[in-house]
């Protein structure tokens, strides 16, 4: 006798599963952005990768990132024989995310060398941020070994000895996992934390060129890496900074010994779970200077810019999946004979998730351009780029907290189950403003690159520049004087900084939104743009209930913002 299997239980249609969906294409403005910030030619080429890793965020790699949460990496100090070789353990979903993001995609690898998805040269740094865009739009913790591998390659070619250089690039920006050296960056003290000028641990001259590491490094993500960049005190060093150097640390000496650097133990954490962090001590470890002795802040500095930038680019990403999924669910979702997409009070929830995730995304590519311009040795642009990391940084971080716990609630009593995306995309979201400083060390950043680098006048030009003539913003212009105003007081008093950094980031973001309408046409955006002024920027009657200009429910259902049905 045939047996029918058992289907689905009664009311399961009613709960929207978003397995499968190509998150690239749910997301049109993705691909219109490319476009726009990309030479054409680049663009085209990559539209077939970010279609394939959007079906794959939406897919199998986030399946892998899901399995790898669930099943954290193990420090093994022995092995079988008793020899005292540590390694650590990862499950073999985060071996076969790693093949993906280092080989496959070769996220790494791209800004430094070309031959990457078959482009010929080294892609700008736009392309390999809207790649990690849809990347951690499926899993964030292995967004920090690829970033730092990214960083780490960056600050050696710009501050390393030569030789060094050639003895590393090659394995640095492999796309080949048994040959690949992925980096790290060993930074954090117990009583040290953001005060560099408080680092302990010692490094001596060995006399043959090397240098002995001697002390305790707390919070070291990536930690069995075959190389980290490690700030360490001169035994002959004067006092505060300039007695700081940095140094790069190899796992495996020349002569195929290993080093002498220890792990003492991994990290229990909150988020980022797949990703192995712990406490390192260096026993004597070998390593060599790079750069400028005095410079070691100056120089790991670059890098920790570099990994700020990349920190936004994954808040942003992690906001528009959260965003993605909220939609899905409300365009699906029946609740009292109605979509919920069509009741006025989730439209508004909507809103207030997509705005910032909007934000972030468009202040990515602004400061991606940036650091391209910088590289080409542009008048002006590195002094932009130094404020528009921190900007970044501090805000896209602090609203990914927010948005991926609106989407939770979207989604309901699921959201909090751990099977669901939302409870991984909540944990992990909390990270961003700890990783690389804290929000008040960013916000206080701003305030320096304004002081040391003349950056509020860049800035100033930068927004200028995006609004053209004012007629589609009328009220940012005299909004962007009274933000300038508030950050040149907060360099007298630093308790303002957060309030002008937010100032700047949202007059900024919402310049951008509106110059990315205009050049693509996009009314929607200049949407997205006229709500971050009234939202963030303008003063407003909290008690008035003047409802807003905008048109949440045409804004929501524009085939721009979200595109689920045809995924």
């Amino acid at each position: 006798m045939h047996v029918r299997p058992p289907g689905p239980p009664a009311g399961a249609a009613a709960i929207p599963d978003s397995d499968g969906l190509n998150l690239f294409r749910a997301d049109p403005d993705l691909a219109r952005l490319a476009g726009l910030y990309l030479p054409a030619d680049l663009a085209a080429h990559l539209a077939p990768h970010l279609d394939r890793l959007g079906a794959l965020a939406g897919g199998k790699l986030g399946a892998l990132a899901m399995i790898a949460d669930r099943n954290p990496p193990e420090l093994i100090h022995r092995t079988r024989r008793g020899e005292d070789l540590q390694s650590i353990e990862y499950h073999p979903a985060y071996r076969e995310m790693e093949r993906l993001a280092f080989g496959e995609f070769g996220l790494a690898a791209l800004s430094h060398r070309g031959g990457v998805l078959g482009w010929a040269g080294p892609m700008p740094p736009a392309a390999k941020y809207l790649l990690t865009y849809l990347f951690v739009q499926a899993e964030f913790g292995l967004c920090c070994p690829v970033s730092m591998t990214d960083s780490l390659t960056r600050t050696l070619r710009k501050f390393g000895d030569p030789a060094l250089v050639a003895r590393y690039l090659p394995a640095l920006t492999s796309q080949d996992l048994d040959s690949l050296h992925q980096g790290a960056m060993f930074m954090t003290e117990q009583g040290a934390g953001s005060d560099i000028a408080a680092t302990v641990v010692q490094a001596a001259p060995q006399g043959d060129g090397t240098w002995s590491l001697t002390g305790d490094k707390w919070f070291c993500s990536n930690p069995d890496a075959e190389l980290a960049m490690v700030l360490a005190r001169r035994s002959d060093g004067a006092p505060g900074l300039k007695g700081v150097s940095l140094f790069l640390l190899p796992r495996t000496l020349p002569d195929g010994t290993r080093n002498r650097h220890h792990i003492v133990r991994l990290k229990d954490k909150l988020g980022t779970r797949s990703m192995a962090s712990g406490e390192v001590t260096m026993n004597g470890a070998t390593a060599w200077l790079v750069g400028e002795p005095e410079a070691g802040f100056r120089q790991m500095a670059d890098m920790v810019n570099n990994s700020r930038l990349s920190n936004g680019v994954r808040a942003a990403g992690m906001m528009r999946r959260a965003t993605t999924e909220a939609l899905f669910i409300a365009h699906r979702r029946v609740a009292f004979g109605k979509r919920l997409a069509e009741m006025p009070l989730m439209q508004r929830q909507l809103a207030k998730m997509l705005v910032p995730t909007e934000q972030a995304r468009s202040m990515i590519l602004q400061t991606a351009e940036a650091l391209r311009r910088a590289d080409a040795g542009e008048e002006g642009a590195y002094a932009l780029l130094r404020i528009l990391t921190p900007l970044v940084k501090f805000r896209a971080c602090r609203d990914a907290r927010r948005v991926t716990g609106d989407a939770m609630e979207v989604r309901g009593g699921c959201g909090y189950i751990e099977e669901w995306s939302d409870a991984r995309l909540l944990r992990d979201s909390h990270l961003g403003s700890i990783w690389e400083g804290t929000s008040n060390i960013v916000a206080l950043d701003v305030l320096r690159a304004a002081k040391r680098e003349g950056s509020l006048p860049i800035l100033r030009d930068h927004i200028h520049g995006l609004l053209g003539n004012a007629e589609t913003l009328p009220e940012a212009a005299p909004a962007l004087d009274r933000a300038v105003a508030l950050a040149e007081a907060a360099q007298e008093d630093p308790a303002l900084a957060r309030q002008a950094a937010s100032a700047l980031y949202h007059l900024t973001s919402a310049a951008a939104l509106a110059w990315e309408a205009a050049r693509l046409s996009l009314p929607h955006r200049l949407a997205l743009a006229r709500l971050v002024l009234q939202h963030r920027v303008l003063p407003r009657d909290p008690l008035s209930p003047a409802a807003d200009a905008t048109n949440l429910r045409d804004l929501l259902n524009d085939p721009g913002i979200y595109q689920g049905e045809n995924a």
